[in-house]
């Protein structure tokens, strides 16, 4: 394994249809423009009710990529 420097940043992903549609449109999203993406960590997940009903997950994700030489 090489020697490798990372580089995170920050996202919310949302989805009416659960968590894990929520983290995959945040990763899908950031694939657009981050190169080299390695890994991702949940680190809050919340939700939007309306009349008292979820109405959308909300994922927040660190996805980590490694730095171009």
């Amino acid at each position: 394994m090489s020697n490798h420097v990372y580089k995170q940043v920050e996202l919310t992903g949302s989805s009416p249809n659960g968590i894990e549609d929520a983290v995959v449109n945040a990763v899908s999203k950031a694939s657009q423009t981050v190169r080299n993406m390695r890994w991702f960590e949940v680190v809050e997940t919340r939700g939007h009710l309306e009349n008292s009903m979820i109405a959308h997950w909300q994922v927040t994700v660190k996805i980590g990529f490694t730095l171009e030489d």
